[in-house]
């Protein structure tokens, strides 16, 4: 059973690894021995959380919105592993709210460019590395985070952003069907309320209510998703591909 969940010594890029979500990731990974690289577009704010989290995570600084640092980040990365990457985990991503008639087309280009195609490219940059990192018994792992208002109607105006992560989950399963042949695995996590600066306002708005609203009463720890993250990318979850995951105390219920 100990082998079961074991990822120590697999090497892992986390997008958007320095606060939220990702930052859940990257830490539980490196708790479970793995090697991390993480990415925000602060670069200030990723070494510090680098140099927190120990010798075992690097930081590297990058605006995923574009093609060109989606590149320039891949090749980066890819010195850093030595061509050999077993753990991707796209979680970088931005948000937007705006009443319908105001919601203009700058909203949509700053969340989809990020949120989506950030996801693509970045995937598609570090596509031979992946392949070097992966083998039938155990792939190499592809997460992307998606979200429950991707599932369900949120009910804040996020239209953009919703959009976005509804797209996210279907590319996940694009992604696997076309890279299962190389034994890489892509799945998707689909997080209810967590703890982090894109929630933040909403939950100290709304938290009681949001919490009300979750048949488990609670909002999400961040040893909910370094648990489902470390799942997915270890043995225990090595056949598993085009799997969209709610992470999300029953809200969809």
């Amino acid at each position: 059973m100990s082998n079961l969940f074991d990822i120590s010594g697999k090497t892992a890029l986390v997008t958007g690894g320095s606060r939220g979500i990702g930052l859940m990731i990257a830490s539980g990974f490196i708790e479970a021995g793995a090697k991390v690289a993480i990415s925000s577009r602060k670069a200030d704010v990723c070494d510090a959380v680098a140099a927190e989290l120990g010798p075992n995570c690097v930081s590297f600084p990058a605006d995923l919105s574009t093609e060109a640092e989606c590149l320039r980040l891949a090749r980066e990365v890819g010195k850093w592993c030595d061509g050999s990457l077993n753990i991707l985990v796209n979680n970088a991503g931005a948000t937007w709210g705006a009443p319908f008639d105001d919601f203009d087309d700058a909203a949509w280009d700053k969340v989809l460019d990020i949120n989506v195609k950030g996801v693509f490219q970045l995937t598609r940059f570090l596509h031979a590395e992946l392949i070097a990192g992966a083998s039938a018994p155990d792939p190499a792992r592809v997460i992307n985070i998606g979200s429950v208002d991707g599932i369900h109607v949120p009910t804040l105006e996020t239209y953009s952003y919703s959009a976005s992560k509804a797209a996210v989950h279907q590319l996940t399963r694009v992604l696997a069907k076309r890279l299962a042949s190389e034994h890489i695995t892509v799945n998707a996590i689909a997080p209810g309320p967590f703890e982090s600066k894109m929630m933040a306002a909403t939950l100290e708005n709304f938290g009681d209510s949001i919490k009300a609203s979750v048949p488990l009463h609670r909002i999400g720890e961040p040893s909910d998703m370094a648990g489902t993250a470390i799942f997915l990318s270890s043995k225990a979850g090595a056949y598993i591909t085009g799997a969209v995951i709610p992470v999300d105390g029953g809200l969809l219920l």
